[in-house]
């Protein structure tokens, strides 16, 4: 079926544009005036020849989704039908991709598929998370509150990811542009230097030594290097892709002086949101459970939640089995359990997770105001250590002159 670019005007007077789907221009034309958009440009969108390439089409964002999420939430609370806030979402939609997935989710919806279970065949914009309360909020006749949640909990999600991969981007540019640096002194100016120095006839400083006989080495075997770089990244991914190799990874990180604090409050947070928003829409316990396991992305806490949701199957509380991990900080235990015998398990669980998002904001602050000194001292320090060694044999030949 074609598709239509149109510009025009709503009911209101704004100016609106968009992709709609129709057999024929006139039925484009009859949809547009369906839903009181008055167009000013119609016409056949010029086929794509990448467009049935999944590699050249553009990804679907976490943004997308949460802005799709919030909006369908305000048309279902409005009291617009399912299908026909899906039907607007996809014509606005400027994602051809996503557009693609909502036309889909349309159409299967239109056919008698429930909601959860239309989304549920695109797993990679929408997770189990997602179509589980999906389907919760569709069992209960609350999608519209289901929905809203959804996207403040995704919302929060994306601002924690923003946070800690702000605080992880200053250091891996730094390390990068000092080995870059280091590369070019090293293949490029010294050996200038090290011509000069072979015509002073005299034994050279054993700082300026050392990086001479580094530059020489980096010469013989720059490509070994480069290759090996290359096999350790390929060894590193298959292994981390075992079950064995990622566990046994995140149980690495986990335990890193600084780092491995600030991956287990991000777990935390995370975890006590994921598993409150999902009780407080009415998903069942085990299920809340093994979603969050799986969601977790950290094995060691996948595995902890997993043993939990067994220990709970048995007619265990929560709190018990998840002391007995020893993952989660013994204050999150006393909380859950604190939450669980008053009957408010969900609204305690928010609240270790708000709790934790400060944490977590105080972690990185405190990561990044360390890293950059030591960044500095450094980067000051390789730079300037190599100037003085390559200077060296020159200061004592104007010594010798002097």
């Amino acid at each position: 079926m074609p598709h239509f670019i149109w510009k025009g005007k709503n009911s209101y007077g704004e100016k609106r544009k968009g992709i709609i789907e129709a057999p024929n221009i006139d039925a484009a034309r009859g949809h547009l005036k369906k839903i009181r958009i008055t167009p000013s440009k119609l016409k056949e969108k010029p086929k794509d020849l990448l467009e049935d390439i999944a590699f050249f089409q553009p990804k679907v964002t976490a943004k997308d989704t949460v802005i799709f999420t919030r909006q369908l939430s305000t048309m279902i609370d409005a009291g617009l039908p399912l299908v026909q806030g899906l039907e607007i979402l996809g014509n606005q939609q400027e994602n051809p991709t996503f557009k693609k997935i909502l036309i889909q989710i349309r159409v299967d919806v239109e056919t008698g598929t429930t909601f959860a279970d239309a989304l549920k065949k695109h797993p990679k914009v929408f997770d189990s998370l997602f179509c589980n309360m999906v389907e919760a909020g569709e069992i209960g006749g609350i999608l519209d509150t289901i929905l809203a949640r959804l996207a403040v909990f995704m919302e929060k999600n994306m601002t924690l990811k923003k946070r800690v991969k702000g605080a992880m981007t200053y250091p891996i540019i730094c390390l990068c542009i000092s080995i870059v640096i280091l590369g070019i002194i090293l293949l490029f100016v010294v050996p200038v230097f090290e011509a000069m120095f072979a015509d002073f006839g005299a034994a050279l400083p054993i700082p300026t030594q050392i990086v001479v006989s580094l530059s020489q080495f980096a010469q013989q075997n720059f490509l070994y290097g480069i290759a090996f770089i290359v096999f350790f990244i390929f060894a590193f991914k298959k292994y981390y892709a075992t079950e064995k190799g990622e566990k046994k990874i995140d149980a690495m990180v986990l335990q890193l002086p600084v780092i491995g604090d600030l991956v287990r409050k991000v777990a935390v947070a995370k975890f006590t949101r994921t598993l409150g928003t999902m009780l407080k829409s009415g998903v069942p316990i085990l299920e809340s459970l093994n979603v969050v396991a799986r969601t977790s992305g950290n094995k060691v806490i996948e595995t902890a939640v997993f043993r939990t949701a067994d220990a709970i199957s048995e007619g265990r509380p929560i709190a018990e089995p998840l002391e007995e991990t020893g993952v989660f900080p013994s204050m999150v235990v006393q909380m859950i359990n604190v939450g669980e015998a008053v009957g408010a398990l969900d609204a305690m669980l928010e609240k270790i997770a708000d709790f934790y998002d400060e944490e977590v904001d105080q972690a990185v602050d405190n990561l990044t105001a360390m890293i950059e000194p030591f960044m500095m001292v450094f980067l000051g320090g390789m730079i300037g250590g190599l100037v003085v060694a390559m200077y060296l044999p020159i200061f004592k030949l104007g010594e010798v002159v002097g």
